[in-house]
C-alpha cells in the first residue's frame, strides 16, 4: 500500500525491523565524521572542555549524544576525559576546576536500537533526550534520518508524493497541509516546473524539542545541509547500504536519507532557544577547535620517522574531516542556550 515518505521512511528506519533498530548500525553501512576518525571526537572534546570552563563546571555536566549509534562517540569522550590532566580552560584565568571533568560527566545515548551488549554501564540507554541538561547536547548526522515528506508541483498545486515501499515506485498523492505549504513556502523556493523538495517542517519540530531539554549549554547539530539561497533541484533524498549509495527504497533494508534545511532548523532552534544561533562549515568549526590538516615539516621526517609517520596520519585524517567534498561538506549548528559561543569556537 502507497504511504506518503515521511511515514515510509519512519516505519523503514524505525520500525520494529527498521535499519536503525534491527540492523548492523550506522557504522556498517556508511562512514560517518563520528566514525572517521580520533580528530572528530578530540575537536568535540575540546569544545566540551571549553564549555565545561564557560558554565562553571557543572556537576554533573551532562554530555547527551541524540541518534547515537551504538554508542561510539560517547565512549571516545569518555576516554578523552578520562585521560586529560586538566580541562582546555577558556576564557584564560579561570580557576581550574575542583572535580575532574571525567567524574562529573553524565553520559546519555539517545537511540532506539537495543542497548549494544559491550557499552560501558556509565553511559545510560535510553529512546528519549533528558530534559534539564546542563552542557553539551549532541546530533550527529541525526537530522537527515528524521522522515520528511516529499512533494511535486502539479497542475492542482502541490502534492504529496507516495511510495511503494516494497517496490520504490512513486505516485502523487493529496494536496499539502496549510502548514507544510506554508512551509514550503518560506523555505523552499523551487526553480522552475518538475521541482521535487522534501518538506522540512518536521525536522524544525524535532531539533527544537531537543533544543528545549537544554537547561544551560550547547546543542550541536551536525549535518549535511543546504540553504534557501541555494537548495538543490530535485530534492536529495537517497539510500546507502553496505557502504554504497543506493536508491531510497523504504523497506528497512538501506538507510534512507535526505540532507537538512538547516536554516530553517536552526530558526526552529533559536526560537525555542530566545537566542541567536551560529552556523559554520565542519572545515571551520574544526580549526577552530584545533584540527590542522596540515602536512608535517618533511624534515621531521630525518629526524623523528616514527613521529613523521604519526603526524601525517593525524593531518590525513583531518583532511578527510575537512574535505568539502566529503565530510567537510557538513554544517555545525551551535544553539546556545545561556552561555556565548564566540569564545567556546574561537581558534
Amino acid at each position: 500500500m502507497p504511504l506518503r515518505w515521511r511515514d515510509a521512511m519512519d516505519r523503514a528506519l524505525y520500525g520494529p525491523a527498521g535499519f536503525f533498530v534491527a540492523g548492523a548500525g550506522p557504522a556498517g553501512h556508511f562512514r560517518t565524521s563520528a566514525h572517521a576518525s580520533p580528530a572528530f571526537a578530540a575537536a568535540v572534546f575540546r569544545l566540551v572542555s571549553r564549555l565545561d570552563a564557560a558554565l562553571g563546571f557543572p556537576a554533573p555536566f551532562d554530555l547527551v549524544d541524540v541518534g547515537a549509534g551504538r554508542g561510539e562517540l560517547l565512549v571516545a569522550l569518555a576516554t578523552l576525559a578520562d585521560e586529560a590532566a586538566a580541562p582546555d580552560t577558556a576564557p584564560s584565568g579561570t580557576s581550574p576546576p575542583p572535580v575532574p571533568l571525567a567524574d562529573r560527566l553524565r553520559l546519555t545515548a539517545v537511540e532506539l536500537a537495543p542497548r549494544p551488549p559491550d557499552l560501558p554501564p556509565a553511559i545510560d540507554w535510553t529512546t528519549e533526550a533528558p530534559t534539564g541538561i546542563t552542557g553539551l547536547l549532541l546530533a550527529t548526522e541525526w537530522l537527515d534520518n528524521v522522515p520528511v515528506d516529499v512533494a511535486v508541483p502539479t497542475e492542482t498545486g502541490w502534492r504529496y508524493v507516495l511510495v511503494d515501499p516494497s517496490t520504490g515506485e512513486e505516485t502523487p498523492g493529496p494536496p499539502l497541509t496549510e502548514v507544510d505549504q506554508t512551509w514550503l513556502t518560506r523555505w523552499h523556493p523551487t526553480s522552475g516546473p518538475g521541482g521535487r523538495v522534501e518538506v522540512g517542517r518536521g525536522r524544525d519540530l524535532a531539533w527544537a524539542g531537543v533544543v528545549e531539554r537544554l537547561r544551560r549549554g550547547v546543542a550541536l547539530g551536525v549535518d549535511y545541509g543546504h540553504l534557501r539561497r541555494a537548495r538543490p533541484a530535485g530534492g536529495t533524498l537517497t539510500g546507502y547500504r553496505g557502504g554504497r549509495q543506493v536508491p531510497p527504497l523504504p523497506d528497512g533494508s538501506c538507510d534512507v536519507t535526505a540532507h537538512v534545511a538547516m536554516d530553517s532548523v536552526a530558526s526552529a532552534g533559536a526560537r525555542v532557544a530566545g537566542c541567536a544561533y551560529t552556523l559554520m562549515s565542519q572545515r571551520e568549526a574544526l580549526r577552530a577547535l584545533g584540527a590542522d590538516g596540515g602536512r608535517p615539516p618533511l624534515s621531521l621526517a630525518g629526524t623523528d620517522p616514527a613521529g613523521y609517520l604519526r603526524a601525517l596520519a593525524a593531518a590525513s585524517a583531518v583532511a578527510e574531516l575537512t574535505d568539502p567534498a566529503g565530510l567537510g561538506g557538513h554544517w555545525w549548528l551551535l544553539q546556545p542556550v545561556g552561555v556565548a559561543v564566540d569564545a567556546l569556537m574561537a581558534r
